[in-house]
């Protein structure tokens, strides 16, 4: 089975989604997974193709033009004051793009809630033939295996999964034995990525590592080998976001070199 590399978007997230797809293509890789779902945050500039139907056609016909997988799309996030609901013009227009994997992940300690809203979303996407893959943050509600885990088992859906960012795997302390556990087929997809040994205990030091200065894979100090030996059959999406090289180096270097160090190392 032939390896799949995607570009995920957070690895230069002001690039819009044409221009990503034909990037992505122009270094090597085989899909790229967007962020097309907005998620109404301050300072955010959504990609919203469901409203946007000049960047849907300009997004679609890079990807014929390019033969570039969109494997994926996020942010189906779950908090309070969001109703899933309200995410099926998103869903719809990520079908028409032939996506079939959609990311989400908790932002509220209200455990019946988030509960609800993920059996909903799983509900939701199964009408356009997608899955529903969690992500646990490391700052986030939901921050590990374990807890990701548990919440699957407790909505009992068919087209759930769990994206494992290798991040958050490493810095919510999660195990290689833990992973052995679990089923691997519920694994679709996974982030790649590296990080300086020490965990940070702030969530702004964390958070900042997350959004703005990963390391290459093998750079660091996650045993991505061992992470991917448990799941061979996830695509590699590789998400490095770090502001100071793509200032240095252009965006399409950093691409460029994020597909190299990926495919050494995982």
């Amino acid at each position: 089975m032939k390896t799949i590399y995607s570009l995920v978007h957070l690895t230069d997230i002001t690039c819009p989604p044409p221009e990503l797809i034909r990037t992505a293509a122009k270094v090597g890789f085989d899909a790229v997974s967007l962020r097309t779902i907005p998620m109404g945050l301050v300072g955010e500039n959504p990609f919203n193709i469901a409203k946007d139907h000049r960047l849907f056609a300009d997004t679609k016909k890079a990807a014929e033009e390019t033969g570039i997988l969109i494997h994926d799309t996020e942010n189906a996030r779950i908090a309070v004051g969001v109703n899933v609901a309200n995410y099926e013009a998103d869903l719809d227009a990520a079908a028409r793009l032939g996506i079939h994997h959609i990311l989400c992940n908790i932002w509220t300690d209200d455990k019946e809630f988030y509960t609800d809203q993920f059996g909903q979303l799983c509900d939701l996407a199964k009408e356009y033939n997608q899955i529903v893959s969690l992500e646990f943050v490391t700052w986030a509600s939901v921050t590990n295996l374990k807890s990701a885990m548990k919440l699957l088992q407790d909505v009992q859906k068919n087209n759930t999964g769990i994206v494992l960012d290798c991040l958050h795997f490493y810095r919510s302390r999660v195990t290689v034995e833990e992973l052995e556990k679990c089923p691997k087929e519920l694994f679709h997809y996974v982030h790649l990525c590296d990080c300086e040994k020490a965990i940070p205990d702030d969530k702004e030091s964390l958070i900042f590592t997350g959004r703005e200065a990963r390391l290459y894979p093998g750079e660091g100090a996650i045993p991505l080998r061992k992470i991917i030996s448990k799941v061979p059959q996830a695509v590699r999406g590789v998400e490095c976001p770090n502001v100071k090289r793509i200032k240095l180096l252009g965006r399409e270097e950093h691409f460029r070199r994020c597909l190299e160090f990926a495919k050494k190392f995982a």
